[in-house]
């Protein structure tokens, strides 16, 4: 009997441990809510999204932890989860640069980044950024625009959300500053398929230092599907929350890959994975690009 009762007070005290934290993101000048932004616990990939509202809520199991928020067109902000019940965040303002109009012929089309053996898998890969990387070739100077993204997810609702990030290259090869000035929020439909997605309004322009495509899952309500099972030996009841759309990945070999992860950028290489190889294997975002003159 005091045995019953010990398991039970270490279980009442394992879960008070974590505790659901709220608040809501807004533009510092405006104090408009600001929707999609990314949420992370730092150094851990453990994260969440606020909604169109700008509201958020993460699950944490220390107070003493910081969040750290990043948000396309705003300063990034780092704040303790006991501060977070309105966090604020300082609008960039972004330089106009000089806007070239090149002539474009649309005449002729290559597509990049397909392997040669595409074998989809599907995995949930957390509240983190995956990235592909497309090195810059010579042949590329006649089809220098970029026209659209293809990316191959797996959703099991209508109409799932996610962002497309557009990423230079730093002088260390990270990823660094955004090509865009303000969040591509895209929309899939439900299935296992291949999505092209038009970025012409953008004028994007192959980088002679290559570029950074990434995708982000948005940890949404309007993304999320549950589903309750009841084990049958204990009459227990459990829900389980996936949030949609998987992107797909392929496993190929390259010498690294980045993920944006912890509220910063990691660079995984054969030398700090286990078991590494010549190249390492590793699981890249099935998404291509159409290039056109």
């Amino acid at each position: 009997m005091k045995k019953e009762n010990y398991i039970t007070l270490l279980l009442l005290i394992s879960f008070s441990t974590w505790a659901q934290i709220s608040g809501v993101v807004k533009d510092s000048i405006t104090k408009q809510p600001i929707p999609y932004v990314n949420i992370s616990v730092e150094n851990e990939n453990k994260g969440t999204t606020s909604e169109e509202n700008g509201t958020f809520s993460i699950h944490v199991s220390e107070k003493s932890k910081n969040l750290i928020f990043s948000a396309l067109g705003f300063e990034r902000k780092t704040v303790q989860i006991s501060e977070v019940s309105e966090v604020n965040l300082k609008p960039i303002a972004y330089q106009l640069d000089e806007i070239v109009i090149s002539k474009r012929y649309e005449t002729r089309e290559i597509e990049i980044g397909k392997p040669e053996n595409q074998m989809f898998q599907a995995f949930d890969n957390g509240p983190r950024i995956d990235t592909k990387f497309f090195p810059y070739f010579p042949s590329y100077q006649k089809t220098k625009f970029i026209k659209q993204v293809v990316i191959a997810t797996d959703s099991r609702i209508e109409d799932a959300t996610f962002k497309i990030h557009f990423y230079c290259v730093d002088e260390n090869g990270f990823p660094n500053q955004e090509m865009l000035t303000k969040d591509f929020v895209v929309s899939v439909s439900k299935g296992v398929k291949e999505t092209k997605f038009n970025v012409t309004k953008f004028n994007l322009r192959m980088p002679k230092n290559g570029i950074f495509v990434g995708f982000e899952k948005l940890i949404i309500e309007k993304n999320k599907l549950e589903k309750t099972t009841t084990d049958p030996n204990t009459n227990t009841t459990q829900t389980q929350r996936t949030y949609f759309p998987f992107v797909l990945y392929n496993s190929v070999a390259r010498d690294f890959l980045f993920v944006y992860s912890g509220g910063k950028w990691i660079k995984q290489t054969k030398q700090n994975l286990d078991n590494p190889t010549e190249k390492t294997l590793i699981y890249e975002p099935a998404i291509n690009l159409i290039l056109t003159n």
